[in-house]
């Protein structure tokens, strides 16, 4: 944290809008900012949740809204920034995400209209709106959350992947055309995290971020704030998933099959 200190809000009026704010990765991304004095709009479609983390916000000393929202409807961006119009918003994190373990084939409808809407076409678009304004000012950050799935192509999460590769490449090529204007665009692209997100007990998440498989959220946070704030294009945390990325892009196709195979048992039905 204390690295972090001089990355600190220049004013008592500068927000930061993360959305997927309720839990996990989201909230930890609110704390911190909050800790290092931006206000914060909280986004999220945990209506409970979401009024408890504002409290929490809040007593850390900051201004925080919440703003209760199914970000994969197709106006759900531009509810966003109409709310967030007469504030000063200097970070944007992307953080709200969906994963699922199923097949395309079997996967109903609805969903895959939930990924594309969630991980494209909001994200896309509250890209755009708020880039603009950042660019207007030549001041702003945005930091995107991808995966390390976003490299790969293996079968049962393809969904997953697919959108994932999408926030990868848009914000690396987006990162180009707002570097001219002072607007810092970063993608983050962890491996496993010790969140909720997976569905994994608690007692295997505490068994993976021993195992070093999975990465404790709040190590994951410091080092994707860092980054953003460095205005850095691309950060994938963990040194063993920068050893191993080019050895999976690689499998062969008799390994991936083989790994499908073991794997059908845990698909959702």
């Amino acid at each position: 944290m204390n690295k972090l200190l001089k990355y600190g809000a220049k004013s008592d009026s500068e927000w930061a809008v993360i959305t997927g704010a309720s839990s996990g990765i989201g909230l930890q991304y609110s704390i911190v900012l909050a800790r290092l004095g931006y206000n914060i709009v909280l986004v999220s479609n945990q209506q409970e949740q979401l009024e408890k983390c504002r409290e929490e916000i809040e007593s850390l000393g900051v201004q925080a809204l919440s703003l209760y929202i199914d970000l994969s409807e197709e106006d759900a961006a531009y509810r966003v920034f109409d709310f967030c119009a007469s504030l000063n918003v200097v970070i944007l994190i992307n953080n709200a995400g969906i994963f699922e373990f199923r097949q395309i084939e079997n996967m109903p409808s609805n969903r895959v209209e939930i990924f594309m809407g969630l991980h494209m076409a909001t994200f896309t678009r509250l890209c755009r709106l708020f880039s603009k304004n950042m660019a207007q000012k030549r001041y702003g950050y945005i930091l995107n959350m991808s995966s390390l799935a976003g490299f790969l192509s293996l079968p049962g999460i393809t969904m997953y992947e697919a959108t994932k590769s999408y926030i990868r490449i848009f914000s690396r090529a987006m990162w180009y055309e707002l570097r001219e204007y002072g607007v810092g665009m970063t993608v983050i692209c962890p491996g496993g995290v010790d969140t909720g997100l997976y569905g994994l007990r608690s007692d295997l998440l505490r068994l993976g971020v021993r195992l070093g498989i999975l990465t404790p959220t709040e190590k994951l946070v410091r080092n994707a704030l860092k980054a953003m704030f460095r205005r850095r294009r691309q950060y994938i945390p963990g040194a063993v998933n920068v050893i191993f990325l080019p050895i999976l892009k690689v499998l062969p196709r008799s390994v991936v099959m083989y790994a499908k195979r073991k794997l059908a048992k845990y698909e959702k039905q």
